[in-house]
């Protein structure tokens, strides 16, 4: 494998995670971009332009690129809409790819042989599809969420945020997908149980944590850094502010900690999706309800590497999700030695040991979370156990090490014959 077209076509990997439509998703295209580029694959991301000050290419660092395409309005676009404008995006990514445009000059000429494309989340799988037959290349599909799994869980979010035929898309895409990549065994049986996607095709590569920011350190001089309480115990939301994400419950919980009321909780994200704002209001106005208005604090979606700081101040973190492909933001806690209480979904189940590592919930209770909570708060023996449990299980995620699974599956493709569209 020397050089993958990587497709993000909704959020670019520069951007600011934890606004808009940025999340989880940028950091694994940024970080296992620079991981794979680092280990001598050359890697192009693709990205919708969202405004007219953007340079065409950034080259992130030797081997790693990125390009804004032109597609729609050059300004930010909700991810609704965006199916409108996949056909431009498409004929833009094409014309990159076949100019050699954006790509540093090897001697005289210019590198533009592509071994496979890579398309994140359905939009980009569109995408991904027309190109494989474009170019006669492998496509590698990874979802992050699947339509599907996210109407089991928030019917009403999905209908608002996706148009209907996201679904019928995700089809069309795993059945002429050469790879589909899954983040963990609950996210490839979903693949196989909801869409009949072939098992064969699918591969769990895990994503990972940076290590040399995301590791335990000292919680007071964390707290005096981030200008926190320092008396307490302390909470910590990470993610964006939809329902899907649950920071209700994180609110509802903490205002059922009676014997702890001196707990705060810290949030740390930005409204996003038709209904960001909207439950962002509901939020504050349980806040006010519950009498948590200087207990509760809402900071800026921050810096990625920044983070680390947040989940070393805090005692536990928090992940309400409904649904969760991954679970990035409990990786990363556990990596800071933070103990997590989770709902039990997702890719959730494979990153918390219940009971050993943090807790997990069989629903969005928030008495189960503030039961668990406080559970963590009353015994400082217990929460040193689960810390230091959960630091040494993180040590087995790397992105180094998924960029090593993964140009093991990419070298694999070369021997096959393309799958066909059914």
């Amino acid at each position: 494998m020397r050089r993958l077209a990587v497709l993000s076509v909704h959020t670019s990997p520069l951007a600011q995670p934890g606004t808009g439509d940025g999340g989880g998703m940028n950091v694994y295209v940024r970080e296992l971009s620079t991981a794979l580029a680092r280990a001598g694959v050359e890697c192009d991301v693709y990205t919708r332009a969202f405004s007219d000050d953007l340079p065409a290419t950034v080259v992130v660092e030797p081997g790693l690129r990125v390009h804004h395409v032109p597609a729609g309005p050059l300004a930010p676009l909700p991810k609704e809409q965006l199916a409108s404008v996949l056909d431009e995006f498409t004929d833009g990514v094409l014309s990159l790819m076949t100019s050699g445009a954006g790509v540093p000059l090897d001697g005289d000429r210019v590198v533009v042989d592509f071994d496979a494309v890579h398309a994140n989340y359905w939009l980009s799988g569109v995408v991904g599809h027309r190109l494989k037959h474009a170019l006669d290349l492998p496509l590698v599909s990874t979802f992050h969420t699947l339509d599907r799994v996210k109407a089991e869980a928030s019917p009403e979010e999905v209908f608002a945020d996706e148009p209907h035929r996201r679904a019928e898309a995700e089809v069309a895409i795993l059945g002429c997908s050469d790879i589909v990549l899954a983040s963990c065994s609950v996210e490839a049986r979903q693949l196989v149980d909801l869409y009949g996607a072939d098992p064969d095709r699918i591969e769990i590569v895990a994503p990972g944590v940076d290590h040399a920011f995301f590791g335990p350190g000292y919680r007071p001089q964390a707290r005096r850094a981030l200008g926190l309480p320092l008396d307490g115990p302390l909470l910590l939301f990470v993610g964006r502010i939809q329902p899907l994400k649950g920071l209700d419950v994180a609110v509802q919980a903490l205002g059922k900690m009676r014997r702890h009321r001196d707990a705060h909780l810290v949030v740390i994200g930005g409204p996003s999706g038709p209904r960001g704002e909207a439950h962002l209001g509901e939020v504050w106005a349980a806040v006010d309800t519950l009498g948590l208005r200087d207990r509760v604090h809402f900071v800026l979606p921050q810096p990625h590497e920044l983070l680390s700081s947040y989940y070393r101040a805090a005692d536990v973190c928090l992940v309400p999700s409904r649904s969760e492909s991954f679970g990035l933001v409990a990786l990363e806690a556990a990596a800071c030695g933070t103990p997590v209480v989770a709902c039990a979904v997702g890719g959730l189940n494979t990153l918390v040991d219940d009971g050993r590592t943090g807790y997990l919930v069989d629903s969005t209770s928030p008495d189960a979370f503030a039961e668990r909570v406080v559970r963590i708060l009353d015994d400082a023996v217990l929460a040193e156990r689960l810390a230091t449990a959960a630091v040494v299980k993180s040590r087995a995620y790397t992105w180094a090490r998924a960029a090593q699974r993964l140009r093991v599956t990419y070298e694999e493709l070369a021997g096959r014959q393309l799958v066909e569209c059914g």
